[in-house]
Formats: C-alpha cells, structure tokens, sequence
C-alpha cells in the first residue's frame, strides 16, 4: 500500500451508494420499508418467508426434520424472498421482521399471531414448541445453545468478514482478506478440535446447533462457498468434513437445502414449499423452472 492509498476517516461519515461492491444495491445505513408489498399467506399455521441461504437453510432443514419425526403440526407454507430485488424491505416482510433480513417466521396457531425473526431464535422456538432437536438435560442444554450462540457470533466474520473481502468487495485488499482468512481457519480448528471426540457438536445427539452451524460450515467445506476451498485448505479439516457429510446425507436436510433454492441444478430447486408433494414435482422434471 502505497502513501497515498492510506484511508483518512471524515469527521462525519456519509453513505456512498456506490462504494459497497457486490449487493451494494440492497445495503443502506437505514431502516424500514422501501415500498408496501402483502405478504402471501398460505394453508398452514406456520408461515415461513426466506431465501435459500446459509440463514435461511438452518430453519427448513429444522422444519423437514419435525416433518420426517412424523410432527404433521410442523407443515409449513415457504414463500420465496428475493433479497437481490429487495423483497426483504416490503411493508409485509418488515412488520414480521424489522431487521430485514431472512428468514422471518409467523406463527399463525397462536392469539396473537407470533412473529419470530433471527434465524437462531426460531430455531429455538420451534424445536421448543415441538419438543424436538434441543435438550431438556440442563448440562445438555446449555451445550446446545453455547453452540448454537458460537455459530450466530462467528459466521458474520466468515460471511460478512471473510466472503466479502475475498469474493465481493470491488477490490480484493490484502489486510482484510488475510484478517478475516486467520479467523476463519480459527473457527475451522475450534469445530475440528470439538469434533475429533463427538460424533456431533454436542456429543452423540443430534440437534439444531449442528443444524445452524452444518447451513455455514457445511457449505464451506463441502460446496466451495466463495470459491475458498483450496485458499482455506479446508479438506485438512477432516473431522468437520466427516461431520458435515453425514449431516447432509440425512433426507431431512436434503430436502431443507432445496427449499426457496432458485439456483444450481434445476432438480435441487424448489422455490416455494406448500406441501411435500412440492418436492416430487421438482423431482419428476414436470414442474416449472423455480427461477
């Protein structure tokens, strides 16, 4: 870097519209909706709106897995939010969520209605109000939500750290990027030490920390995300590989990942969820493409 790259903070920062690289177009320094949309609502009391994402993933694989227990109470409506056409800042998604972010969940068995947004906190209420995938044992869970806390803390350096930098950023700068990789690996190893003695991230059952933190570090190790795989070395991760992998070949989980999925292999989309039978269609190759 030379002298005169070096960056001199203004008194008083001032919002460059232009200067945020890639989905800088759906980044702003404010709050609140940017038009009035309705959301749709759908045949069943739990109503999820969301996009394919890491975030978005965590709470379909959950509710696919409620499903696949047989828990009929868990069926769900799942209505795609587009967040590159800034669906996200409608009036209808930001009264369910006023942080604009996916997934946003409403719950509608209840009086009044329960909105719950931040993909961790419906993690949670759902596995409570089904009374699965989250320990009763008191050491247990305290473990389970220690790992699920873990995951919600670190992947904004992985994703917002780390994959902007080095994916999206219109420059690729070596003091972030060499940041954010440190912090990255350091997260691998703190997963790959857990798991060298667990089967899971809590020991030999399975619950929604290893659900929420699989939707990040999975697709890290095991789809390329941010095209990182060989600058992170992230096959010398063996244990988290090993647990990753097994995660993914649950049918739960591979039907989660299809869900409000609008990209990839037309056979891995399935845009908008209403009933099980949405998975055959796409399966089938009779159904319209999901873009």
């Amino acid at each position: 870097m030379t002298e005169t790259d070096v960056y001199t903070p203004p008194e008083v920062w001032s919002w460059d519209a232009e200067s945020g690289g890639r989905f800088a177009n759906i980044n702003r320094p404010i709050a609140g909706p940017t038009h009035d949309k309705v959301l749709p609502r759908g045949k069943h009391p739990l109503q999820l709106h969301s996009l394919a994402t890491p975030n978005g993933v965590k709470v379909t694989i959950l509710l696919e897995e409620l499903l696949g227990l047989g828990i009929k109470e868990a069926e769900y409506d799942a209505y795609l939010i587009n967040i590159g056409d800034g669906d996200q800042f409608g009036s209808g998604f930001v009264d369910i969520n006023p942080n604009s972010k996916i997934p946003a969940l409403l719950d509608t068995s209840t009086t009044p209605e329960t909105r719950v947004f931040e993909s961790g906190a419906i993690l949670i209420y759902l596995a409570e109000k089904f009374g699965a995938f989250i320990p009763t044992e008191p050491t247990a869970r305290a473990e389970c939500f220690s790992w699920l806390m873990w995951q919600m803390g670190s992947a904004p350096y992985l994703g917002g750290g780390f994959g902007h930098f080095y994916a999206y950023a219109p420059e690729k700068w070596e003091y972030p990027i060499n940041r954010y990789a440190m912090e990255v690996k350091r997260q691998l190893d703190v997963l790959e030490r857990n798991l060298d003695s667990r089967q899971y991230l809590c020991g030999d059952e399975y619950n929604i920390a290893d659900m929420a933190n699989y939707a990040w570090y999975g697709a890290l190790v095991l789809h390329n995300i941010y095209d990182a795989k060989t600058f992170l070395d992230v096959a010398s991760y063996k244990n988290v590989v090993r647990w990753a992998t097994e995660i993914e070949a649950r049918p739960g989980v591979e039907r989660g990942r299809r869900v409000n999925r609008t990209w990839g292999p037309e056979e891995t989309r399935v845009a908008e969820r209403h009933d099980a039978s949405d998975f055959d269609i796409t399966e089938s190759g009779t159904g319209e493409s999901a873009d």
